[in-house]
């Protein structure tokens, strides 16, 4: 009698259809390590835009106003940008009060440029906002203000735009009067 052997049934194979496989597990490692290299890659890059630690140590200056006389004005450092600190003359003050608003290209009072009740102190960054170049001061070009000879913009005595292809006028940094003869710029 012969007898008939009836083969053992072949074990189940689990089905990947449902869960993760062993290659989802590689797919999202390899993406996680990518992203971690990519991240340590641009993070230098980023942070290599920030402010140097000489820039961030001159982020605000103090200017002793004492020695500056009337109708002069004087040119400090401030994050490394040049600041026009001028004592203004009261001529000089009439004629920026002077100035209809209609002729100004970027219109500003003289007022909203100076601090109240200081109106003969005149602070404004040195740099023309055509290209950044620094104006020449002391009563320069047509309007007795400032000149920027490398393109042909002229300043009144406000810092305010009048001619020449610079679209705004001079910038007014954030400053505050520590006393009478002193300011803090930044």
């Amino acid at each position: 009698m012969a007898t008939t052997k009836t083969p053992a049934p072949a074990p189940e194979v689990p089905s990947h259809e449902e869960g993760e496989t062993r290659r989802d597990f590689i797919v999202l490692t390899a993406s996680g390590l990518a992203a971690v290299g990519a991240a340590s890659i641009a993070w230098p890059l980023v942070d290599q835009m920030n402010p140097a630690a000489d820039v961030l140590a001159l982020s605000s200056t103090e200017v002793d106003l004492g020695p500056i006389a009337e109708g002069q004005s004087i040119t400090v450092l401030w994050r490394g940008k040049p600041v026009f600190v001028r004592h203004r003359t009261a001529q000089e003050i009439e004629e920026a009060n002077a100035v209809e608003m209609s002729a100004l290209r970027d219109p500003q009072a003289d007022k909203d440029r100076v601090k109240e009740g200081k109106a003969q102190w005149l602070v404004m960054l040195g740099v023309c906002t055509h290209l950044g170049c620094v104006p020449l001061g002391n009563r320069a070009g047509e309007f007795d203000g400032w000149f920027c000879p490398c393109h042909g913009s002229h300043y009144d005595t406000s810092g305010r735009i009048r001619k020449g292809p610079a679209p705004t006028n001079l910038v007014v940094p954030e400053y505050a009067f520590l006393s009478d003869t002193r300011i803090k710029i930044g």
